[in-house]
């Protein structure tokens, strides 16, 4: 009986073990970012496609979730030092050397290298050059520049804001001025979102030696002033899907609702400059896109 229970422990112990290795590199492919990343693809696909097809469909959001995910892996690899100087991120995999960098840099490059030849295989040329881009955008020019400048978050923008234009080329086969519109909602998106937690994470950022504007201007007012801009921005922006007929007029009041409330919030933090204004700020944005993209899908 002693050695059956020893032998069932054993069991109990390998099979947590196997457990935990998977979560850990699972939490490299940022998951909840990835899960916005699927939504945008998906939706661009759907709003670019003259006839919906289910498994091309899948095929292209899985590529480019394969491709974020394994860009996701190895910005870690390169930012594993300064990782681990921030509270928020020092118990990811990497900085609590629960993985080696060696295996997480394996990983990153076989989920990257397979996302792009599955979009290039079952999507189309076009929407696997796009996924490369964001790939060398990503690693190569945002991940290294954010240690030297304030201006790497709108450069970091840029392949945030590509997997919906994936998703476009992919069902259209071209850059239509309809998926260049869903591109530049969520490229501007990005900077008010990006300002709310840059501001509540100032500490951790200026701890890593980051050069975000709410470190370089610790008062923030330059900080409040990009947040409002680029809500202000996105606002005629967001309405332009219904002007170029991806959408209807429904959707069209739905999104100056949204973008007057975002606006509103962005406005609030600018003259505060507070934490719980930008805490507001951020929460406010994660509302925001996804009611743009379901009233943008509901009223396609």
């Amino acid at each position: 009986m002693k050695d059956a229970r020893a032998d069932v422990g054993s069991v109990s112990i390998a099979a947590d073990r196997r457990s935990s290795v998977v979560g850990d590199y699972l939490a490299l492919t940022k998951p909840r970012l990835n899960l916005l990343v699927v939504a945008t693809s998906a939706a661009g696909y759907y709003l670019g496609a003259p006839l919906v097809r289910v498994l091309p469909m899948a095929a292209a959001v899985a590529g480019t979730a394969l491709v974020a995910g394994g860009a996701a892996v190895l910005n870690q690899v390169y930012e594993r030092d300064t990782d681990a100087l921030m509270r928020r991120t020092r118990t990811r995999p990497l900085p609590d050397h629960r993985v080696t960098h060696g295996d997480a840099q394996r990983f990153g490059i076989l989920l990257a290298s397979a996302g792009i030849v599955c979009l290039m295989l079952l999507a189309n040329v076009l929407a696997a050059a796009l996924a490369l881009i964001t790939i060398v955008v990503y690693l190569f020019v945002y991940t290294p520049m954010k240690r030297r400048s304030s201006a790497a978050t709108l450069v970091g923008a840029v392949p945030g804001a590509l997997p919906p234009l994936i998703g476009w080329a992919a069902a259209h086969g071209t850059l239509s001025i309809g998926g260049l519109a869903l591109f530049a909602i969520v490229f501007l998106w990005q900077i008010p979102h990006f300002m709310a937690i840059a501001w509540l994470y100032r500490d951790d950022y200026r701890q890593a030696g980051f050069p975000m504007l709410p470190v370089v201007e610790p008062d923030g007012r330059r900080t409040g002033r990009h947040a409002v801009i680029y809500a202000s921005v996105l606002m005629p922006v967001s309405l332009a899907p219904t002007l170029v007929g991806v959408s209807g007029w429904a959707y069209f009041w739905i999104a100056l609702a949204l973008g007057t409330a975002l606006i509103w919030l962005a406005a609030r933090f600018a003259t505060s400059r507070s934490d719980a204004a930008a805490r507001r700020l951020f929460f406010g944005s994660i509302i925001y896109l996804p009611l743009i993209w379901a009233s943008m899908i509901v009223f396609h």
